[in-house]
């Protein structure tokens, strides 16, 4: 499949249910795949979990904490830029220096991004592939990479995890009518002001776990800014983030002191180490993110009340994607941050 003649920047699409968006360029044979260039922050997190061992370098700026949740060899690679999202950091004469086997880039592979693609191997000659990378694609994604890198067998297993984090998530779709969902507002940044509409990529998790996106009510689209007005208007039930400042700021404001969410005290912020579990990237991070909102928001379904305490959810999942054995005292900290 992968080595076949598809040469110079012709684009290949992959057949119907495949996560491959397109490549351009030759790709060479899964067991000839020995160093990837990650082109923005999901396809940096994917390769990490698929074959540490292959990523050239990260393309986004890891603190030494994070570093310190990772595995060898993640925890000592070193940065070296991206490509995709807003504003390329990585020169293409370094980019050939780098001498990757591959180009590999994760997200919604739509025709700006597929465009780009196609001019960096029309510039640099390496092939390039872009991956679709919806929490829905999670587990065909880590398949189908995992046969391009030359790991399938590691893919089949994370894949296997990603099977059972979307079979739960479906369940909760599939049974929690659309009237009785909770009212959840995701705030991001250190405000809380900014947050995603109705279809947004940054707020699959949200979706999938049957939560009902307040700011759904502003329209279709990706991040916004919102005012406090609209918040009022909306009350959610719920307030999740990623921002420990604004959950301490949501909980003591005046201001918020209205919502039912605060009066309620359930204003929840999700750890963001190594990666974010809510966002930042949406990638295959997000997955321990579907098991710690599911209890949040239906902790008396049956489905969920049936999962393994939370703890040791997270033991597994740094284990099994980061190749990182958490420490009681890693552990401690890290679920600490879930107020």
């Amino acid at each position: 499949m992968w080595s076949a003649a598809w040469c110079g920047t012709a684009a290949w699409a992959g057949p119907s249910g495949s996560t491959i968006a397109a490549h351009f360029g030759k790709l060479p044979p899964p067991q000839r795949v020995r160093r990837v260039f990650a082109a923005g922050a999901p396809a940096g997190v994917l390769l990490a979990a698929l074959a540490p061992e292959k990523l050239v370098g990260w393309p986004l700026q890891l603190s030494n904490t994070a570093r310190g949740l990772l595995g060898a060899p993640l925890h000592s690679l070193s940065f070296v830029g991206r490509l995709a999202g807003r504003g390329s950091t990585v020169p293409l004469e370094t980019l050939v220096q780098l001498q990757p086997d591959l180009i590999l880039d994760s997200g919604t592979a739509d025709a700006t991004y597929i465009s780009a693609a196609q001019r960096v191997t029309e510039q640099t000659g390496l092939p390039c592939v872009l991956v679709q990378g919806r929490l829905a694609d999670h587990a065909a994604q880590l398949r189908e990479v995992g046969q391009l890198l030359g790991v399938a067998e590691r893919g089949e297993r994370l894949a296997v995890y990603a099977d059972a984090a979307l079979a739960l998530a479906a369940q909760l779709r599939a049974s929690v009518p659309l009237g009785e969902r909770p009212r959840v507002y995701f705030g991001r940044s250190a405000d809380g002001m900014e947050t995603g509409l109705d279809g947004s990529i940054n707020l699959e998790v949200l979706d999938c776990v049957a939560g009902h996106n307040v700011a759904a009510a502003a329209g279709k689209g990706s991040l916004t800014r919102v005012s406090m007005e609209q918040i009022l208007g909306w009350d959610p039930q719920v307030i999740v983030t990623q921002e420990p400042e604004f959950a301490r700021r949501a909980l003591s404001d005046p201001l918020w002191r209205s919502l039912t969410a605060v009066r309620k005290r359930r204003v929840y912020c999700a750890p963001v180490l190594p990666f974010g579990w809510l966002d930042g990237p949406p990638g295959v991070n997000r997955l321990i993110g579907v098991h710690w909102l599911a209890q949040l928001l239906h902790p008396t379904h049956p489905a969920v009340r049936a999962l393994e305490p939370l703890a040791v959810a997270v033991q597994r999942f740094y284990r099994l994607f980061y190749g990182a054995e958490l420490s009681p005292q890693a552990l401690t900290a890290l679920l600490g941050e879930i107020k």
